[in-house]
């Protein structure tokens, strides 16, 4: 484990020499000075100006989940089907943002674009996670079953109930992301309330912003006070009547979309010029189009993803490694685990996006601000795992008393092999944040992919958004294979709640 982790680190410290790395603001002590003071002076009343705002954050997290579990549930038990792996691999590989900017020209922005936006991605992760769930199950229940029973009452009498706890905690958690998505749909013209987040922050209304966020933070941290299993089908059926309110599909825009905007203009060329619309192959001009995006836009792109996700990578884990010390009980005295805990929630309730958002404003738009919006981010939820499995540690009666010596000598060696879980479990969604960031100017895919949807090339968008799911893929199979190397099950990754 440890000859792996020092070959990330030493991939890491190469990277870090070609990242664009770099403060190109002229004052950001100033605007950090500014950022203090709204955050010690929120501005409380004109949340009820908001309120629309919240509701749709709501609705739309609500009513994505609900589409997500339904459709991951019947994917889950198709799962061993190699197509139909391939396909929930293919559509969580896509980041909200980006299944967003596929369904604006198709059903316009209105609140159906961000319940796709979240159900899409969130049904592939629901069929994996399930799927894995399932199959870990203990299935001792199914040998008190009469021979002959049929496979849905062997799974509601024999694997539901064993599996019930964990169905639901995932589910539960999996709200929570799907609240953070929800609200960073806002930054793509959806009104939620990442869309008047970044309108306060953009304009330097930070005493607004914050309120805002502690408005977020609220919303998160209420959860478990009022999402209550037996009032969930009320919420869904009241976000699905608002919904259906301001929803309008268009059924020809759907099918223009994907039988002629999406494919390349080379096949589309003649037809446009000459006002027939005719849809040609011309195979020689498609594949030089093909290149010409992947080696001018595309291989820019993927360089810059890869080389962030690396960095942030090994930073996520360093951070996790210092910062699970503060909150576990073995290092920390009360007081200090308390706050540092909180902390850790305020960091990981916080969309990376966001993160990234107020970093730019104060440094400019580098891979600095992108590094360390994910590498808090995903240190945070790292750090409040792997302290709770630390936390789980009973030290020996001859543990070292020094608290370095207790900590590499006897905590770390036991948690490590999970917390190298944790880490790679991750490691494909830092791939797709590091591309979703650069929708905010850092020249990874998602700057490519944006500046295309700008210019109306639907076609390259949609090429290079494949480029990215394929990447996080490739991520992901190799994360798969390091883990199973190591000889980590992904049951524990999955089932805790952060």
């Amino acid at each position: 484990m440890l000859r792996v982790s020092l070959y990330f680190l030493a991939v890491a410290s190469v990277c870090l020499l070609f990242a664009d790395i770099e403060i190109t603001t002229l004052d950001p002590w100033q605007e950090i000075r500014r950022i203090a003071l709204g955050w010690v002076t929120p501005d409380l009343p004109v949340l009820y100006t908001f309120k629309d705002a919240l509701l749709n954050t709501l609705t739309f997290a609500f009513c994505g989940i609900t589409f997500g579990v339904l459709f991951g549930a019947c994917l889950a038990f198709l799962f061993h089907i190699n197509l139909v792996r391939l396909f929930c691999a293919f559509i969580r590989a896509i980041h909200e943002i980006f299944w967003a900017f596929i369904f604006l020209p198709i059903v316009g922005l209105n609140p159906i674009c961000g319940v796709l936006a979240i159900g899409v991605p969130y049904a592939g992760v629901f069929a994996k996670v399930y799927a894995e769930i399932l199959q870990e199950a203990d299935q001792n229940p199914l040998k008190g079953l009469p021979p002959g029973t049929r496979s849905i009452s062997r799974f509601v009498y024999g694997i539901l109930p064993v599996t019930y706890s964990d169905l639901k905690n995932y589910t539960a958690y999996r709200f929570e992301c799907a609240l953070r998505s929800s609200a960073i749909l806002g930054f793509i013209g959806l009104l939620t309330l990442g869309f008047h987040l970044e309108t306060a922050f953009r304009e330097g209304l930070y005493s607004e912003a914050a309120a805002l966020l502690y408005t977020f933070y609220l919303l998160i941290a209420s959860l478990k006070y009022w999402l209550r299993p037996r009032l969930v089908p009320v919420y869904v059926g009241l976000s699905f009547i608002l919904i259906s309110k301001e929803t309008s599909l268009s059924w020809e825009n759907i099918a223009r979309f994907f039988t002629y905007e999406i494919l390349p203009w080379p096949m589309r060329r003649e037809g446009f010029l000459s006002g027939t619309y005719e849809i040609t192959f011309p195979a020689g001009q498609v594949w030089a189009w093909a290149v010409d995006v992947f080696t001018g836009e595309g291989l820019v792109g993927v360089w810059n993803t890869v080389i962030l996700t690396q960095i942030v990578l090994a930073g996520t884990g360093l951070f996790t490694l210092v910062g699970f010390a503060a909150v576990c009980r073995h290092f920390s005295p009360p007081a200090f685990a308390r706050g540092s805990h909180f902390l850790l929630i305020i960091l990981r309730t916080t969309p990376e996006y966001i993160l990234a958002y107020a970093f730019i404003q104060l440094w400019g738009p580098s891979m600095l601000p992108g590094i360390a919006a994910i590498v808090l981010h995903n240190g945070a939820i790292l750090s409040y795992l792997t302290g709770q499995n630390a936390d789980l540690v009973n030290l020996r009666m001859d543990a070292p008393e020094k608290k370095p010596n207790r900590y590499f000598f006897e905590v770390l060696p036991r948690v490590y092999g999970q917390f190298l879980a944790f880490l790679f479990y991750r490691w494909e969604v830092m791939m797709r944040e590091s591309a979703i960031l650069g929708i905010l100017g850092i020249y990874t895919l998602g700057f490519f992919i944006d500046s295309a949807i700008a210019d109306d090339k639907l076609d390259k968008a949609v090429f290079l958004i494949l480029f990215t799911a394929l990447l996080t893929m490739v991520i992901d199979t190799i994360s798969q294979k390091i883990r199973k190397r190591l000889r980590i099950s992904p049951g524990a990754v999955l089932t805790i709640r952060e």
